[in-house]
């Protein structure tokens, strides 16, 4: 939107007339960056003007107005008039928010990286409809809402035009795709019935499923992965927890049982198949066997890696009034058990394909003369940078 109206995009390092900070709120960490990152603008250009967006600018507009520096607070909704606001601001004027109740945000915004061709991350959800007892999503992003199906298959298709060669589906909760902008089911539309068609789409030749919620994850969307040349066989499921006792405490939609099906129905159509998922260890609660119950699930499923989350209270949010209180640096030390366990999970995957033939797309950034690009199942190559390789699928032995 921006560059439409004539600005021009600059690296955050160089100096720039607008510094626009997109920001996360799942942890603490996100709100503590985004106080580093208007220091840091501050000392390096203190006359630009510093505008903070996304879900910490939903949730805490007033606590991000009063960090110094800060002109303007733009909420969901309001991100994408960011060019009207800007318009209307002076620099040095008291910091101005831009913000509505969640509640009555609908419609649905598409969009995309445009940063990478070989590798496009296009939206296709938002919102979620589901209270997890540790998550303030749904009050930073509002209800489900999502495209049309023809309004992706579009996006896919100017995509490929554009000589991009994967695309990876991503939404707040991608499997309840299907309800429309303004967040109610009557197109009737599935995420099965969006894989399908973008499964015709000429020109694209990988397609990702970013993440989905176990209870969501059919046999049937299974099935279609098993047997499509364009999805790839990899999978990132969220668990959080290996215990139905938390699980339960979390608000979470299934319990271990589910997830350990999801995971045996996949093995069995592609053994090859990627696994990854996510885990919160230090919910309250989660007691010394509580948390070795989660250990021990996780040792016995074929997953491939783990994206380990440490918990952080947020306001607001249910579990605050769950007891007993994990202490901190007991937090940290599951997390470091669990990531051990990922390291090992990792290495065994990948030597338990060493000697195998994939496909791999080759990326175009070259780093130290050497070249990355995945396989189709999501394992990491590195080989010295050849140009003629850059944005194309080859075949590698592992």
């Amino acid at each position: 939107m921006l560059e439409q109206e004539g600005f021009e995009k600059k690296p955050f390092e160089e100096h720039a007339d607008v510094y626009v900070i997109n920001t996360c709120s799942v942890t603490d960490n996100a709100d503590k960056e985004c106080r580093q990152l208007v220091r840091r603008i501050q000392r390096k250009a203190p006359e630009s003007m510093v505008v903070i967006t996304g879900c910490y600018a939903q949730l805490k507009p007033a606590e991000i107005a009063a960090i110094p520096g800060v002109d303007l607070v733009l909420g969901a909704a309001e991100k994408f008039n960011i060019v009207e606001h800007l318009s209307n601001l002076t620099k040095g004027d008291s910091a101005k928010i831009c913000s509505c109740d969640i509640e009555t945000v609908s419609g649905f915004n598409a969009s995309w990286s445009v940063n990478d061709r070989t590798r496009t991350f296009l939206k296709v959800q938002d919102g979620c409809d589901y209270n997890c007892s540790f998550c303030t999503i749904p009050m930073a992003r509002g209800k489900s809402r999502s495209d049309l199906v023809a309004n992706v298959v579009q996006h896919a298709i100017d995509l490929a035009a554009g000589g991009v060669r994967e695309i990876v589906l991503t939404g707040v909760n991608l499997g309840d795709f299907g309800k429309g902008p303004d967040g109610n089911k009557k197109n009737s539309e599935s995420f099965y019935d969006l894989i399908q068609q973008l499964d015709e789409v000429e020109g694209i030749d990988r397609y990702r499923i970013s993440s989905i919620e176990p209870n969501l994850l059919t046999n049937e969307i299974i099935q279609f992965v098993a047997g499509s040349k364009k999805f790839m066989p990899h999978f990132h499921i969220p668990m959080q927890s290996g215990s139905n006792t938390l699980l339960a405490l979390m608000r979470r939609r299934y319990k271990r049982e589910l997830y350990a099906d999801r995971v045996k129905v996949i093995r069995e159509l592609m053994p090859h198949a990627s696994i990854g998922a996510d885990v919160i260890v230090g919910f309250p609660g989660e007691t010394d066997e509580i948390f070795q119950e989660t250990f021990e699930f996780i040792h016995s499923l074929e997953l491939s890696y783990l994206h380990v989350f440490t918990y952080s209270e947020r306001a607001n949010t249910v579990a605050l009034e769950i007891e007993p209180v994990v202490a901190v640096g007991k937090r940290h030390e599951r997390n470091k058990v669990l990531r051990n366990l990922s390291y090992m999970k990792q290495q065994y995957f990948q030597q338990h394909h060493a000697g195998q033939q994939r496909k791999v797309l080759f990326e175009g950034n070259a780093k130290n003369g050497m070249m990355e690009g995945y396989t189709d199942n999501y394992i990491r190559v590195t080989t010295p940078y050849r140009e003629e390789w850059v944005n194309q699928v080859v075949e590698w032995t592992l």
